[in-house]
C-alpha cells in the first residue's frame, strides 16, 4: 500500500481582486461606471485623456499669470477685456427724382 504525500496545511492570504485593483497604471474596466471621455488642455497647451464625472468634451486648466513676463500678462488682460464695436455710418447720397418715373405709372 503506497501512502499519498500530504503537504502541510500553508495558511494562503487571497487578495481581493476587484476592477479598480491597478492603482498604479489604470482601471481595467470597458465600461466605467458615471465617467466620460474627456481632454484636458494644460496650460502649455499639451493635452491629455482622462475620465470626467461629468459629460464634457474639453476641460482647460487656468494659466498662472504669476509666471509670465509683463508684456505677456499685459497682452493676456487686454484678451480678456471685451472689445468695443466700431459703428460705421454710411451716409448715401439721395438722388432719386420720382418724377422721371412718372411715365411709366399707368392711369385708370
Amino acid at each position: 500500500m503506497l501512502l499519498k504525500y500530504i503537504p502541510p496545511v500553508i495558511q494562503q492570504h487571497m487578495r481581493q481582486i476587484s476592477s479598480s485593483s491597478a492603482a498604479v497604471t489604470r482601471i481595467h474596466r470597458s465600461i466605467y461606471a458615471r465617467q466620460y471621455p474627456t481632454v484636458v488642455v494644460l496650460p502649455d497647451g499639451s493635452t491629455v485623456n482622462i475620465r470626467y464625472e461629468e459629460p464634457r468634451k474639453i476641460v482647460k486648466l487656468p494659466l498662472d499669470l504669476s509666471t509670465l513676463t509683463e508684456a505677456e500678462r499685459k497682452a493676456r488682460l487686454e484678451a480678456r477685456k471685451p472689445r468695443r464695436k466700431i459703428n460705421i455710418v454710411e451716409e448715401v447720397e439721395d438722388n432719386f427724382n420720382a418724377k422721371k418715373y412718372m411715365k411709366y405709372i399707368k392711369k385708370k
